[in-house]
């Protein structure tokens, strides 16, 4: 009797831990499987729908070609030596040159001499929107300090906002910035209609919500979390109440479920992994405790790097000359060579060197030792010179821009460097947080190998077969917990 009593003392925990194990996934998995199920559909949503954003070869191919006639005046300089940014375009049939100083100060100037730039209002917003569609009608113009599709931080420097409606089939609607008087986001009425089903249901991104970043931060931390809670103990669960060999339930049967129970317990064996995977990277996104926040280079190692040198003179009738057809000019003095990136209405980019607005020259050497200034508690270990992408420098639309730079250095924080040789410009920068936060959030998430980034039927296979899955557990989960709610116990006989 005293042995008996022994082991029932002895599996007490264990069976009070089951018992815990179970309460847990039921209750949390009741609510968080609705969460699951909107994750999972939204998200092939957004595998062919992404958010709308205005991508530089959008904005190319809506810009106006430069004038080369009415330039004239020189590029603007900054307080103290060359700004950090500086672009030539047109605005309104006006050439300005855009500045950005080192100290945040942004500067709009005429490039034409005795022009005046028209002021962004409403009649403004409809001309330079019309002329960006291609001469489209305009059906409505309205002021707004932001939108669904403008709710981000980015269009802060640009607010307020003029929404400018076309009449066109496609419901297009343009944004001009009231600071910068340019086009900076487009929508269609389709991708209006699948970001509501892709987009704002996955990323929790309602404007009411994500115009206060904080909030909106802490609803993603707060509803993945207990997310990844259902996920960690159905797996375990499922794993107990499956027997593969010995002791099997009646008839054989692996499991002992049926119905709804039994798409549940077999789908989530089969995409477990995956969903965990998937609300855990999720959780990741927002990076909770900051654990992948790295600081890229100092301002100050920047400012030497990109205007150590000052610029050269600009030719302007020269370079009119050879610029015919471009619809953007970029200037950039990185690892102390000057370069001009002109750009035409396809997106295709041609780099000249300056004073002489001859192609570059090989810069590689000098890039080298500019760059060593970029790591200064760190020497250069290793140069690569790529020609295809490598795990961290890929794209997933299409290839980045190739070939590339690859600077790996020994300093504490591990630092690569990809640096586009033609411009000198960093194309990214990666220590080693953001290299682990790359596998952690980027792979588990979007499952961006190289291989299946370059065959992309591959990859929307693999992403189809594990959200069935997914959404298949969340479903037959949501339809248990709902007959679970309302199950009523029999009432006993007296």
């Amino acid at each position: 009797m005293a042995s008996i009593a022994g082991r029932t003392r002895a599996q007490a925990p264990g069976k009070l831990a089951r018992r815990w194990l179970y309460l847990i996934h039921r209750w949390i998995g009741i609510a968080s499987c609705i969460l699951f199920a909107m994750w999972f559909i939204s998200g092939l949503v957004m595998i062919y729908v992404p958010y709308p954003s205005l991508t530089l070869a959008e904005r190319l191919a809506g810009a106006e070609p430069i004038d080369w006639r009415q330039v004239a005046e020189p590029p603007p300089a900054g307080v103290e030596g060359p700004p950090q940014t500086l672009e030539l375009e047109m605005r309104d049939g006006v050439p300005v040159w855009r500045m950005t100083d080192w100290d945040g100060t942004r500067l709009s100037l005429s490039a034409a001499p005795g022009t005046t730039m028209a002021e962004a209002d409403g009649d403004y917003a409809a001309r330079v929107a019309s002329r960006f569609a291609q001469g489209a009608k305009v059906s409505t113009v309205e002021p707004l300090e932001r939108d669904q599709w403008t709710v981000a931080g980015g269009f802060n420097r640009h607010r307020p906002l003029w929404k400018v409606s076309f009449g066109d089939e496609a419901g297009t609607q343009l944004y001009v910035s009231s600071t910068t008087g340019a086009v900076v986001q487009d929508t269609t009425r389709s991708e209006r209609f699948w970001n509501w089903l892709g987009s704002v249901p996955h990323w929790i991104y309602p404007t009411v919500l994500r115009q206060n970043n904080e909030a909106w931060r802490q609803a993603v931390l707060w509803l993945s979390g207990p997310g990844i809670a259902a996920a960690v103990t159905g797996i375990w669960i499922g794993i107990l109440r499956t027997r593969l060999r010995e002791r099997r339930f009646k008839g054989g049967r692996m499991t002992p479920y049926h119905g709804w129970m039994l798409w549940h317990h077999v789908a989530g064996l089969a995409g477990g992994f995956f969903l965990l995977a998937w609300i855990f990277s999720g959780w990741l996104s927002v990076d909770p405790g900051r654990l992948f926040a790295s600081a890229g280079p100092d301002e100050q190692a920047m400012y030497s790097y990109s205007a150590g040198r000052p610029m050269p003179p600009l030719d302007l009738q020269r370079l009119g000359s050879v610029a015919q057809g471009a619809r953007l000019v970029r200037f950039s003095g990185e690892a102390g060579q000057w370069r001009v990136s002109l750009y035409d209405g396809a997106g295709t980019r041609r780099v000249l060197a300056l004073p002489g607005l001859d192609p570059p020259p090989d810069a590689r050497r000098a890039i080298e030792q500019a760059a060593r200034g970029l790591v200064p508690d760190g020497a250069l270990v290793r140069s690569d010179w790529l020609t295809r992408q490598d795990a961290y420098y890929y794209g997933v639309a299409g290839p980045p821009r190739l070939p590339v730079l690859r600077l790996r250095f020994d300093d504490p924080a591990a630092t690569w460097l990809y640096i586009d040789p033609q411009s000198g410009e960093i194309a990214r920068n990666m220590t080693r947080r953001d290299r682990i936060y790359r596998w952690l959030f980027d792979l588990l998430h979007r499952w961006d190998f190289n291989a299946l980034n370059t065959h992309r039927p591959a990859r929307d296979i693999v992403l189809w077969v594990f959200s069935i899955f997914g959404i298949v557990t969340s479903v037959s989960g949501i339809w248990v917990g709902w007959k679970r709610l309302t199950h009523k116990p029999r009432q006993r006989a007296t």
